[in-house]
């Protein structure tokens, strides 16, 4: 079974579509590992075996007949429970919701079943997807494979959690401030984050729009950085109904040639310092990107010291009335603890209109400072994270917060992000690098963290 769970969708399309393996075999094989580990992870919260062995045979059924759905046909994957999915409760991880049915896919779940997935079920979000870590009051906390006291993240933690432990090959989540780099981070998977504008969001709670419309996207994740540059053209293009994609061209990943790239590496942002193991990480991926043939020099960005201030800005421009709209809107009455904090710190923040237009203009100027920086590199390598996988509970303590200032700069910029795995800490906790591109030039970063797996091993195996 290890062969099955453990491979890459990749290799699991191939080897369905040259039938050396049947779709429902490589499903049940999935399904027995989720009844296997998810009662210690509580990764997939709503399972959905019954209509995947019937997608199964139906996959089956049409490859004997010589038709193939797409480039995943036959290959299971779990969805972030951030989507709605028609016909299956998406919870988004409120209490008001908590019985909510939808009755269509969200844009991304339509394409990734038309390309021929099978739905496993649903993962673990935090309240609203709105936390570095996984826990609600609907479905409870999720773990980290590599260590149960710690938190796979957030707030894709449940995807992260069930891919790196085999229940999963491929799965979809979705980046505000680090949630899908930040559990590929802390779960040792590879993820990417895309440009702002390059996919549709429609159908993603809570939906696009508002104040923060340009900081976040919906991207892939999966144990091989192989599987995101499989999967991340499907995602692409508009759906005509998210009016922010742009129908830029993507590249392949494998026409960049290494040997043209200028990299800019840091292994501290200014703001807060990572741990020395996330700094030598950080220079190993640079190390392997100049022993490529890559021109790699340190640099950092301007990045000022209150970057992560300017972010909270914009995210507590109303004191949190917006984020209690919505809680009240899904019929949400009783927060979960994560949610509870996050109000206290938007709440404690007051500003006037004023004030948010400044804030507004500030992020602006600062977002064509960093595009000047770019104008002399293709990536930025640095930490996703200044600390690898943390103590459950502990990602909002106010010591912790400007951790994750490595991830919410690229979410400011709207640049597509990367990570991937590329070292291990000394307690065996996995350790990721961030490979950041310029705008729409996802191929860089992907081709770059193809590279780095290749040389520094990526995904290992939990012990589970």
């Amino acid at each position: 079974m290890d062969e099955i769970i453990y491979a890459s969708a990749s290799e699991l399309a191939r080897a369905i579509r040259e039938g050396e393996v049947s779709s429902a075999e490589v499903v049940e094989a999935h399904l027995a590992r989720i009844g296997e580990v998810n009662p210690r992870l509580n990764a997939v919260v709503h399972l959905t075996a019954d209509a995947a062995r019937a997608r199964a045979r139906e996959a089956d059924e049409a490859r004997a007949r010589g038709e193939e759905w797409g480039p995943l046909h036959g290959v299971p994957v779990t969805i972030k429970d951030a989507f709605e999915t028609e016909g299956i409760v998406s919870a988004g991880g409120t209490r008001g919701r908590s019985a909510y049915v939808p009755e269509r896919d969200a844009a991304g779940v339509a394409r990734l079943k038309a390309a021929g997935a099978v739905l496993l079920g649903k993962t673990n979000v935090p309240e609203i997807s709105l936390a570095f870590e996984s826990d609600n009051l609907v479905y409870g906390r999720t773990h980290n494979p590599y260590d149960l006291t710690r938190t796979p993240g957030g707030s894709s933690g449940g995807e992260a959690a069930a891919i790196a432990s085999g229940m999963s090959p491929l799965g979809l989540g979705s980046d505000a401030g680090g949630s899908i780099r930040v559990p590929a981070h802390f779960c040792g998977i590879a993820g990417i984050k895309p440009t702002s504008g390059r996919t549709p969001r429609t159908g993603h709670f809570p939906p696009m729009g508002g104040l923060l419309d340009s900081i976040w996207q919906i991207g892939p994740l999966a144990r091989r950085v192989e599987d995101l540059a499989l999967t991340l053209p499907i995602l692409c293009g508009t759906d005509w109904r998210d009016p922010t994609v742009a129908p830029v061209p993507l590249g392949d990943p494998a026409q960049v040639d290494l040997k043209s790239l200028r990299v800019a590496f840091h292994t501290d942002n200014g703001i807060v310092a990572p741990t020395e193991e996330i700094a030598g990480v950080v220079r190993d991926a640079a190390r392997v990107l100049a022993d490529a043939g890559a021109e790699v020099s340190e640099a950092r960005p301007p990045v000022p010291a209150d970057a992560y201030g300017l972010l909270l800005g914009l995210y507590a421009a109303d004191s949190g009335a917006g984020l209690r709209m919505l809680l009240m809107m899904s019929g949400t009455s009783e927060t979960s603890p994560l949610m509870t904090q996050l109000l206290d710190i938007l709440g404690s923040q007051s500003l006037t209109a004023g004030e948010v237009t400044m804030l507004v203009y500030q992020l602006d100027a600062w977002r064509s400072e960093m595009l000047s920086f770019m104008r002399d590199y293709d990536l930025v390598v640095c930490p996703p994270c200044a600390r690898a996988a943390m103590p459950h509970g502990t990602t909002f303590d106010q010591q912790n917060q400007l951790f994750f200032s490595y991830t919410m700069i690229y979410n400011m910029t709207g640049w597509p992000g990367a990570v991937v795995r590329a070292g291990t800490a000394a307690d065996g906790l996995p350790l990721g690098a961030q490979l950041v591109a310029r705008p729409w030039r996802e191929d860089v970063a992907l081709a770059a963290a193809l590279e780095v797996e290749r040389a520094l091993g990526g995904w290992r195996r939990p012990p589970l």
